[in-house]
């Protein structure tokens, strides 16, 4: 059951019936529209498009200069981190995405050489993933190019205002942080 009038474009707090389902409207405080509100959904805004004009010139780089794509180097960020390896569900949960994306990025860096695949011996179902010695010396020098290109990506930023930008993001993820804690 669809409802009709003010509470379908949320005007009001209360509960709506939308696509059939009950569900809770936010309260009319925050439903409000005000100057603050649409500075940060400006602000919201322009990260997202910095953060996609920032990837997409990583991913033209690790591309173009290594033959390689930024999901790939992820994975082999997170195992060059662990030295002794992660299990596949540890990999995917270091990096948020399900196992069966990491699965088919593992199966091509395992075919070129740069990690293996070990069994845990205590849990038939589970696998492990560490680099190879050409695996990690691979990462080491891509890590290495990587800085020098989100430096340079960045450097309209200067030193004071990189420290600042940090701490607001910090400030943007500690929020969401606790927000996820919330009951």
């Amino acid at each position: 059951m669809a409802c009709v009038g003010r509470c379908c474009i949320g005007q009001w707090a209360g509960t709506c019936h939308l696509g059939g389902r009950r569900v809770k409207k936010p309260e009319a405080k925050r439903v409000a529209v005000d100057a603050l509100s649409k500075r940060r959904l400006r602000l919201w805004l322009r990260i997202l498009k910095v953060s996609r004009l920032l990837s997409a010139e990583l991913r033209n780089n690790l591309r173009d200069g290594h033959e390689t794509t930024l999901p790939r180097f992820d994975v082999m960020a997170a195992l060059y981190r662990s030295e002794n390896g992660l299990r596949m569900s540890e990999l995917s949960g270091a990096l948020a995405v399900s196992n069966g994306n990491v699965t088919g990025i593992v199966d091509r860096l395992a075919d070129d050489g740069h990690l293996v695949r070990i069994p845990v011996a205590d849990d038939r179902r589970a696998t492990e993933v560490r680099l190879t010695r050409k695996g990690r010396d691979y990462f080491a020098a891509l890590a290495s190019e990587h800085e020098i290109w989100v430096d340079d990506l960045l450097s309209s930023l200067d030193g004071a205002e990189t420290d600042e930008l940090n701490r607001l993001l910090e400030t943007i993820a500690r929020g969401l942080d606790s927000k996820d804690k919330k009951p």
